[in-house]
């Protein structure tokens, strides 16, 4: 489904991704994981366009998506969930969720307004609330549910549940499993890997804007090593 293939990403004359290289095959939940400042949300935002990358290629469902600009990269059906969340402030929940509504991939029981709520029942009480009005967790929700309004193909979460309440830590994991469930492709960045080995089929670790190791949750959990030497575990 996506292919990524030797890139390499610069920010002015500072060069971030090396020759990075990951897959996602359809159903599957890949993730991308490593210590803060490795490349992680480079290799997101490289992949969405949002940082143009120099060489190397990106594809999406066999198209080459290299050097669209974002929205083009969206509407092939990609929904992202980025990191802060980055709702719309001033807008409400319900705005937030219709703003960019639409079935980019064409799904015969497409995410609306109705599904995503009874998916998160703890936004109907918010409908009319601002973004700005809503916890860190009730944010997140909306976060994930507006990607979700764009029923893609491909959901990429970057760090799904970072400074949530256990709690709320909790619903989020429950959620991405259903959806796993359902067969929705995920990319997904986080550093809970308890979590993460539970829910995920393939693991991709960065260190310094390399890919350094893949593989199953099975090996990953074999190897205490890989957890010290990149996780910081």
């Amino acid at each position: 489904m996506l292919e990524v293939s030797n890139i390499e990403t610069f920010y002015g004359d500072s060069q971030a991704l090396f020759g990075l290289s990951l897959n996602v095959e359809e159903g599957q939940v890949v993730t991308l994981i490593g210590r803060n400042g490795m490349g992680k949300t480079t290799t997101i935002n490289s992949i969405m366009g949002i940082v143009p990358h120099r060489n190397g290629e990106i594809r999406y469902q066999k198209e080459l998506i290299s050097g669209l600009p974002s929205f083009k990269i969206s509407s092939k059906g990609i929904g992202l969930v980025p990191e802060g969340r980055q709702i719309f402030p001033n807008l409400t929940v319900r705005e937030n969720l219709v703003a960019t509504a639409a079935n980019m991939s064409n799904k015969k029981d497409p995410w609306d307004l109705e599904k995503v709520l009874t998916f998160f029942p703890g936004l109907n009480a918010r409908l009319d609330n601002l973004g700005g009005q809503l916890s860190g967790g009730e944010q997140q929700m909306l976060a994930i549910g507006r990607a979700l309004m764009v029923n893609p193909s491909l959901l990429i979460l970057d760090e799904a549940t970072e400074g949530l309440a256990p709690l709320i830590r909790k619903e989020i994991w429950s959620r991405l499993e259903m959806l796993k469930n359902e067969g929705q492709s995920i990319l997904l960045i986080d550093k809970n890997l308890d979590a993460l080995i539970r829910l995920t089929d393939r693991h991709f670790i960065i260190e310094k804007g390399r890919i350094v190791w893949s593989g199953s949750s099975q090996e990953l959990e074999a190897d205490p090593t890989l957890k010290t030497r990149y996780l910081g575990v």
